[in-house]
């Protein structure tokens, strides 16, 4: 989803939920505005868990033997 469309949802949720006070017959504008501004923060901190899970450290390490073979070798450590 991204930080973007969780900071827009949250945005226009808050807009309603606090700002406008029409009514439209059979549908609460706060409560719409409410659910929108809680999906939106949901967002946002699913986005910020995900994205730091893609990140990790790697390191590649090569031994050169008394033979003269080379052996690599690969690392990585999920921060």
């Amino acid at each position: 989803m991204g930080y973007g469309l969780g900071a827009f949802l949250l945005a226009v949720g808050l807009v309603l939920a606090l700002a406008v006070t029409d009514s439209v017959s059979g549908v609460d504008l706060t409560m719409v505005g409410w659910i929108l501004a809680a999906v939106g923060l949901l967002a946002l901190v699913l986005t910020a868990v995900t994205a730091n899970r893609a990140r990790g450290v790697r390191s590649v390490e090569t031994t050169q033997h008394g033979d003269g073979s080379h052996t690599v070798s690969e690392r990585r450590t999920e921060i």
